[in-house]
């Protein structure tokens, strides 16, 4: 079982670090080129979410990343410490009436490119998403 955590600022520069730790991680984990396509496009999407719907680019406010490898699955985590909000309450970017809106479709393509994905509100406060992709 291979583990890693990070803890990056609310700024925008944090999404790309966040993606190169995945990146890294996961080819520590033998992951192709397909599946760390996916977890790259997967953490960019949370970690961007995190930062400026979360946190509000508060830079008092960390993201807080965990990334666990186990059962041929790689699991990411991504928590901000913001209010929090209720992915049912997002409109479906696939909706006629959403298409060229820009909100909602970072949730559409977590759920595209991984096997899992779940939202928690922690203990604490903010938000987390779970991400799972099968190796």
């Amino acid at each position: 079982m291979n583990t890693q955590e990070i803890k990056l600022p609310s700024r925008i520069e944090s999404v790309d670090a966040a993606a190169e730790a995945a990146d890294d991680f996961a080819k520590k984990c033998g992951c192709g080129d397909e599946c760390v396509y996916a977890l790259d496009l997967a953490i960019r999407e949370s970690v961007a979410n995190a930062v400026k719907h979360g946190n509000k680019f508060d830079e008092t406010k960390e993201v807080e990343i965990s990334f666990e490898e186990f059962d041929n699955v790689i699991e990411i985590r991504v928590r901000d410490f913001g209010t929090g909000f209720s992915v049912a309450d997002v409109p479906d970017p696939t909706d006629p009436e959403n298409l060229l809106k820009s909100n909602g479709r970072g949730i559409l393509f977590m759920n595209s490119f991984m096997d899992e994905v779940k939202w928690e509100n922690p203990p604490g406060g903010g938000l987390r998403v779970k991400m799972r992709k099968k190796l």
